[in-house]
Order: C-alpha cells, then structure tokens, then sequence
C-alpha cells in the first residue's frame, strides 16, 4: 500500500461527546488547522437533532463559515431524511449516513431498526443522486453494547441491502471499540470479498487501546481510507463508555514510519492536536502529541 487517505473527523465525531461546547469560531479554527496539517477530508458537521447532540447545533453556522477550498471535501453526516435536507441546504460536498448493524443500537440512535434505516436510505440516495455524493457507514459492525456479537452473515447482509444503494464507500465503525486486528483482517476481508469496486473506509475507537492496530490491520486488508481525530478525541454519546478516535498523529506517525503516504505533516497535526486540549480544556489521549515524532539524534 503506498498511499492511504485519512478523513478527519474531529470537527464532527470529536466534538460530539464533548461536554465543553466549542464556539463557531474555535470549531473553524480548528477546521482551518486540519487544512494547514493537509487534511483534504474532513466530516465538519452532523445535522442531527439539537435536544440530542446540542454540540453539533450549529451546524449551518459552521458550513457558512467554511474556507472556500476546491481541494477540501466537507462532509456532513445525516440520518434521516430531514438531516438530508439540513445536509444539501448547507452546502456540503459530500453526504456520510450512517447504519447500525444492531438493530437495539439502530432503534436507539435513529428510532428504527436497521433495514427500516436502509429503506429510507433508498429514497434519500435517490434524491441525492447527481446532487452530492453519498457514502455510509456501517455502525456496531464489530460488536454491540446490547447485543453483544454481530455475526459475520448478519454484517454482511447489511453491506448487501447498501450496496444496492451504490454508496461511493462503505464505512465500518467499531463504534464502541471492541475490535481485534483478526475480527478487522476477517470483516473487511469479507466485505472486499463481496464487493471488490466498493471503496471501503474504517472508522475505529481506541476504547480498549486496540485502535492503531486494527488501523493496521485494516490497512493491510484492504481498506482505502481511514477515519482520525486530532488528539484522539471522540466518542458516541450514545454507545456507553466508547472514549475517543485513534489520534490523527498517531496515525500518521506509523503510516510515515512505514513509508506510507497520507499528505499529513505530522508536526502541524501534534500542534493542531495540542491547541484543541488546549480550547476544549483537559487532557487528550493521544500519544504522539505528548511524545513528538522521531526524535532528533543527540
């Protein structure tokens, strides 16, 4: 693998779990940081219900307020029809929706179970297409608080039923951070395996310190893309005790290592990393900004 892209996801998945609530100005501080480290993906916003993510309530503020940037793609997520709408009315360049492989997880995040969610997926992709690109990923895919181990057939069935929908990518999230580099080697195996021109993207939480290396893992089954935070910060405020994203340093501190290119600078993501402890006020868990990079010959 010689090159690999890293999606951003600190202004959105980031933030969302936060209690400090970040001010407009400091979300496109640190927006505009993640452009100045390279990032040229990123997820900025969530158009989900205020009462439920009050830290995502701004959303349409932080669109207006986005750098013009040909070379940026700003990514909204949305779960319903309505946040669609929120989606395409603000302006993004691309659509990430988002499906649970558990039903008790779907119900609960979205009030539905999950192929009641991929229905109206159907008609949204519908509307979408020509419009803007949509892309969706696959929640729970390595495991359930409530349902405790999704099968291998089950998560498959779900990646049949969106493939039909023709996404740009298929994204699979160990939303509560229960994965092993085996279940990442099997999983997304399996889903290349099925759908080989199907672009996959994996999203994983460091909850149980197994992130970076099924980050790995991911990397040498195939996946083209990678989910990351700066800091590690994160969390579904929904899914209990699932702390943050791997660290987008971090990340790019072993991709850079190994020769692989993600169009990052290291150093201007650890000070991007360190000026969001910074604003949101308390320590974050990423290693490579406590620690630096390489270290210099003495």
């Amino acid at each position: 693998m010689a090159a690999i892209e890293i999606v951003e996801v600190s202004p959105r998945d980031g933030l969302q779990n936060e209690k400090t609530l970040l001010s407009t100005a400091d979300k496109l501080t640190l927006i505009d940081r993640a452009i100045a480290a390279g990032v040229r993906r990123m997820e900025v916003a969530s158009f989900v219900n205020p009462k439920k993510v009050p830290q995502m309530a701004d959303a349409e503020a932080v669109m207006s307020g986005l750098p013009a940037r040909a070379d940026v793609t700003y990514v909204g997520l949305a779960l319903n029809d309505r946040g669609f709408s929120r989606a395409l009315q603000a302006g993004v360049d691309e659509v990430n929706f988002a499906v649970m492989a558990s039903d008790t997880f779907n119900q609960r995040n979205q009030g539905a179970d999950a192929f009641e969610t991929i229905g109206q997926l159907e008609t949204i992709a519908a509307r979408a297409r020509g419009a803007v690109p949509v892309g969706v990923t696959v929640g729970t895919a390595f495991g359930c608080p409530f349902e405790g181990e999704i099968p291998v057939d089950r998560l498959l069935s779900i990646v049949d039923a969106l493939a039909a929908i023709a996404p740009r990518e298929i994204a699979l999230a160990d939303t509560i951070g229960v994965a092993t580099p085996r279940d990442v080697a099997r999983r997304v195996g399996a889903v290349r395996a099925r759908f080989p021109k199907i672009p996959i993207r994996c999203h994983f939480h460091n909850t149980r310190n197994t992130g970076i290396a099924n980050a790995w893992a991911a990397i040498e089954a195939g996946a083209a893309t990678l989910d990351a935070s700066l800091g590690g910060v994160g969390g579904c405020p929904f899914a209990p005790a699932a702390t943050g994203n791997i660290a987008t340093e971090d990340l790019v501190y072993m991709l850079d290592r190994a020769g692989i290119e993600t169009g990052l600078d290291l150093e201007a993501c650890i000070g991007a990393a360190r000026w969001l402890e910074e604003a949101l006020g308390h320590s974050l868990p990423g290693q490579v900004m406590k620690a630096g990079g390489f270290p210099d010959v003495a």
